[in-house]
C-alpha cells in the first residue's frame, strides 16, 4: 500500500474545477447559500423548514382632526361667515351653510386637517376673534375612525388639510 499525501484524502473526490458542486478547498465543507437543496448554484430549491414568511407592516395614516366652531350668543353670524371664508377658504354659500349649522345645532365642522394644521387654525381664529371682541370658541377634535364628521356635508367639500 502506498501512503497518500493528498491533503483532501479524507474527502470524496471532487469533479473538475468549475463544474457543479466544485469545492475550492477539498477538505472544507461547501458554504451554505441560497441554492442549498439543489445541485447547482442557479437552483433555488430551499428546504421547507428554512422558509420564513415576513409580515409586512403597513404604515397607518396620521389621524385627522376636525376644527369645530361652537355657538355662542355674542359672536355675529357675519363674523363667523367671514372667518370661514378667510381662514378655511370656504365659498360664501358653504360658509353660510356651516354658520347656520353652528347656529341651529350648536356646533359645526369648519374643516378636517392634520393635527398641527388644525391646532394652528384654532389658535389663529381665536386670536382674531379676541381682537374683534368676539368670544368665539373653536376646538380641534379627533375625527371619528369611520371618516365621517358631518353627514350633511359632502366628502369633497371638507377642508383640504394641506395649507394654513
Amino acid at each position: 500500500m502506498s501512503a497518500r499525501t493528498d491533503p483532501g484524502a479524507g474527502a470524496p473526490e471532487t469533479p473538475a474545477a468549475g463544474g457543479p458542486g466544485t469545492r475550492l478547498c477539498p477538505a472544507a465543507p461547501r458554504a451554505a447559500g441560497p441554492w442549498d437543496g439543489g445541485d447547482e448554484p442557479g437552483s433555488l430549491a430551499a428546504p421547507e423548514e428554512a422558509t420564513a414568511t415576513r409580515t409586512r407592516r403597513s404604515a397607518r395614516r396620521p389621524r385627522r382632526y376636525q376644527v369645530v366652531i361652537h355657538n355662542d350668543d355674542y359672536t355675529t353670524m357675519e363674523f363667523v361667515v367671514a372667518i370661514l371664508m378667510k381662514h378655511f377658504h370656504l365659498p360664501p354659500a358653504e360658509a353660510m351653510h356651516v354658520m347656520l349649522s353652528v347656529h341651529h345645532k350648536g356646533a359645526g365642522v369648519a374643516g378636517v386637517y392634520s393635527r398641527d394644521v388644525a391646532e394652528t387654525k384654532v389658535a389663529e381664529v381665536t386670536a382674531e376673534a379676541r381682537e374683534a371682541g368676539m368670544p368665539l370658541l373653536l376646538t380641534a377634535e379627533p375625527q371619528a375612525e369611520d371618516g365621517g364628521d358631518d353627514p350633511e356635508r359632502p366628502a369633497g367639500s371638507r377642508g383640504a388639510g394641506g395649507g394654513a
